[in-house]
């Protein structure tokens, strides 16, 4: 079901509550998409290819410290959670959907619990919702992701795509022997569409000059998490987690799942922190995901 992309136009929005960098893709039910950790514009544009264009208002946008959206000072998860409803302000928007991935789950939890009359629905994919500490990286992981050099090849390797980038992808997303993971790149080479996601995922997801100062402050709230008071969320939640996440812990989504108040779980079977994206069943989940926002929309 992933489609190609149709080109965005990236603005700043000057909101009660600061800059934040948006665009708007499709018509339709307004849908926030908050790209996870790294990330920013570009990613919500990634994780919004599952959403069809003539149904969906999706709006993409860079969270503090990412890309066109300074950190200045709105450090906390509550305070991204609030620039959200700001930038609907902004946009004359009473009500969205919120469709959140990874370290964009706790603003999308928050913005829930926050802002329960804004919310229509909430889909939370593999999504952070408790304490999260980096696990400590080797020495090469740390030189290819930290420094300018490392961060340069690992652009030119995802530039190139192919059978050696994928795998390395997918092996380092999921927790899958060695047979599942070269079944899973054959499966995703097939399809140009998945192909094209995990290719464009890359740069978007190194902690470069542009995202530095979000991934960082990122890390340093989700240790700090004690609770993100789930039970309190009343919006209709889909969970969404791949049983075989190396990224997140899968406890995240199970969590989640359970503390949610009437939550939805959608369980994917070997599912890395792409299954939303590369599953072999994605197509089937993504039209879920849409279904169930849209049907928040009508509520």
């Amino acid at each position: 079901m992933l489609v190609h992309e149709t080109a965005y136009e990236a603005t700043v929005a000057e909101t009660a509550l600061g800059p934040i960098e948006f665009a708007v893709v499709g018509t339709g039910a307004p849908v926030l998409v908050v790209h996870g950790t790294p990330g920013g514009i570009d990613a919500a544009e990634l994780m919004a290819r599952i959403l069809p264009r003539d149904g969906v208002s999706a709006i993409l946008l860079s969270r503090p410290g990412y890309l066109g959206t300074p950190l200045d000072g709105r450090t906390t998860v509550d305070a991204q959670a609030d620039l959200m409803g700001a930038l609907l302000d902004h946009l004359g928007i009473a009500r969205a959907g919120v469709y959140t991935w990874s370290g964009g789950g706790p603003a999308g939890y928050r913005f829930a619990v926050r802002h329960p009359d804004r919310a229509t629905a909430l889909v939370a994919n593999a999504a952070c919702s408790q304490a999260y500490r980096l696990p400590e990286q080797d020495l090469a992981t740390r030189l290819m992701f930290t420094t300018a050099p490392g961060q340069w090849l690992l652009r030119v390797l995802a530039a190139h795509g192919g059978r050696q980038y994928t795998q390395g992808v997918i092996a380092d997303e999921g927790d899958l022997t060695p047979d599942q993971v070269a079944q899973r790149v054959d499966e995703i080479l097939a399809d140009p569409a998945k192909q094209r996601f995990v290719t464009d995922l890359g740069p978007t997801a190194l902690p470069d000059g542009r995202r530095r100062a979000g991934y960082r402050n990122d890390l340093d709230r989700f240790a700090e998490i004690t609770s993100l008071e789930l039970e309190r969320i009343t919006v209709p939640t889909l969970v969404v987690q791949g049983t075989a996440d190396a990224d997140l812990p899968p406890e995240h989504g199970w969590y989640a799942a359970r503390t949610i108040p009437g939550a939805e779980l959608l369980s994917l079977d070997t599912g890395t922190h792409l299954a939303l994206y590369t599953h072999p069943d994605a197509a089937a989940a993504q039209t879920h995901v849409v279904e169930f926002l849209l049907a928040g929309a009508e509520r």
